[in-house]
């Protein structure tokens, strides 16, 4: 019997040291709800997004610019797809877009070249022309009458990131849609 108390007055003050271990002071309780007070509300990031300048998002494009192809990749260390190189810009101003150049047909607001912005998203078809399934992206780096460039990740014979028109080789075969995000 006397066992069987000693047994269970040690259960009993276990129970209650590892019940004091989990329970967390006051000070700290109302230290984290002082921070997460102070923490952003979605609104202030919904601003930043709101007010993002194409401008500040081309120059943050253009300093990759020379960065190797890489399929399936969307680091600047190991380099870029075309859809992983979109990813990555934008997601630096806070924008959460597709990562692959088939979502991005159903996101946005679609609209023709002629109704093209500088920071929009310009979609194509991958090298066959004749399917009409988005296979290559990349933003609209300039208007200029009607030449338009766009910067993007090319696996052709840019081999990364670069600027082309969309008069050179089959862009404008392969063109599909142009997509606003900003």
């Amino acid at each position: 019997m006397r066992k069987t108390f000693i047994l269970f007055s040690l259960i009993c003050f276990s129970v209650s040291v590892a019940k004091s271990q989990t329970t967390i002071p006051v000070e700290y309780q109302q230290m984290v709800n002082k921070l997460i007070n102070k923490l952003p509300e979605q609104k202030e990031k919904e601003a930043v997004i709101n007010t993002t300048n194409p401008n500040s998002l081309l120059d943050f494009a253009k300093s990759m610019l020379g960065i190797r192809y890489r399929v399936a990749s969307s680091s600047p260390t190991l380099g870029f797809d075309c859809s992983g190189f979109v990813n990555y810009v934008f997601s630096n101003f806070g924008f959460k877009v597709p990562r692959s150049s088939r979502d991005f047909a159903a996101s946005g607001v679609g609209k023709k070249i002629e109704d093209a912005k500088i920071g929009d998203v310009i979609l194509f078809t991958g090298t066959d022309s004749r399917s009409r399934t988005p296979g290559h992206v990349g933003i609209v780096y300039s208007i200029n009458g009607d030449e338009v460039k766009f910067i993007h990740s090319s696996s052709g014979n840019a081999r990364g990131v670069t600027i082309s028109s969309l008069d050179e080789g089959f862009y404008k075969k392969r063109f599909i849609k142009v997509i606003s995000i900003l």
